[in-house]
């Protein structure tokens, strides 16, 4: 195959890959030096907790090739997910209410998007390419932000998002390895943060040590997702009623303004969850649980730190008997989420409102 058909295969897979549903297609080789030198140092750190598939794969993220042989090209794509009826900033001043974060109010994305990613290697074949591909969506070790913005997809912002001027940064990205040696677009390689510092002044428990560098082990997305643990007492207050992730950074980014709503039915919220009352989560069964969070990310975390989380939100409400009784109620569970019941309701107590 020679350049010219190369260019024209590129092109091709532009268009395929939107009208798959993708918003945005980059293509860039698999050179990652500068970012896998960062990725170390993040490491070395230790501000990826207790997250220890980071340490144990840094090698295969540092390097496309080790993940997958004879990779010469790596096929970014974005998804937008903020579906248009959801509300963001204005249940952070609701405690009542649990605040889940925007990507996990509807179905979970990675079968959706790796799917389409599939159909897009498909496509490809079909067009007379035979080579080596394989779809990626965040279940494997890929620096896929590096790679985003390496293919011309947005910037890597002080918050650690990938932005985009014109799109913001609620999107998913997905990658495809392939052995075709394709074309690459031009990196994103001005930072357009400028001197904004709203995403590091906001967060709640200053997880940010320093523009791009985030400590996960005080980040709220980290704590009430991947920590399986305790949830650090100092900590608990400043988590608020955010009971599965966390969106601060992004809300108040102010490229988000130009961030377009998502069209896919999947993103929507199920069963109310985008404007539901913490008490009534807290009152599901193992069964609802189960039910109710089945193709979710939510269900990831399990019904133990469910329940965990839920605890802290409520022990940040408002100041409630019946609350209190129906903290109660759910002890026993394990010791846990005895451990954050029992401070929710000394919360409760020491409210003054």
């Amino acid at each position: 195959m020679n350049e010219k058909d190369l260019k024209i295969l590129a092109k091709k897979i532009k268009v395929w890959g939107h009208e798959l549903g993708f918003q945005q297609v980059g293509i860039t080789n698999t050179e990652l030096t500068e970012d896998s030198d960062h990725l170390r140092k993040w490491l070395d750190n230790n501000y990826h907790g207790d997250m220890e598939y980071m340490s144990n794969h840094a090698d295969l993220r540092a390097d496309p090739k080790k993940l997958m042989p004879k990779t010469l090209s790596v096929i970014s794509l974005t998804m937008n997910y903020l579906p248009p009826e959801v509300e963001t900033v204005k249940l952070l001043d609701h405690p009542d209410l649990a605040y889940i974060s925007r990507y996990a109010v509807g179905r979970d994305y990675h079968k959706l998007i790796r799917k389409r990613i599939k159909k897009l290697s498909e496509k490809i074949m079909q067009y007379g390419y035979k080579n080596s591909f394989r779809p990626f969506v965040d279940s494997a070790p890929v620096l896929e932000r590096a790679l985003a913005q390496k293919s011309g997809l947005g910037w890597i912002g002080k918050n650690t998002m990938l932005i985009n001027t014109s799109k913001g940064s609620w999107f998913f990205l997905g990658e495809l390895f392939t052995s075709l040696n394709l074309p690459t677009d031009e990196p994103i390689n001005k930072n357009h943060c400028g001197t904004c510092t709203a995403c590091l002044d906001i967060c709640p428990t200053k997880a940010f040590v320093g523009p791009n560098q985030l400590d996960a082990r005080k980040c709220i997305s980290y704590l009430t997702i991947e920590h399986k643990g305790s949830i650090p007492e100092p900590l608990r207050k400043k988590i608020g009623n955010r009971v599965f992730g966390c969106d601060d950074c992004q809300l108040i980014c102010p490229w988000n303004k130009f961030a377009k709503p998502t069209d896919e039915k999947d993103f929507s919220p199920r069963y109310n969850i985008d404007k539901i009352k913490l008490v009534d989560l807290f009152t599901w069964t193992q069964e609802e649980f189960n039910k109710k969070t089945l193709g979710s990310p939510i269900k990831r975390i399990g019904y133990e730190r469910w329940l965990r989380n839920l605890a802290i939100g409520l022990g940040n409400g408002i100041k409630s008997s019946s609350i209190i009784e129906v903290l109660k109620s759910r002890l026993g569970v394990s010791n846990l989420v005895d451990e954050h019941i029992k401070w929710a309701i000394k919360s409760q107590r020491n409210q003054t409102n």
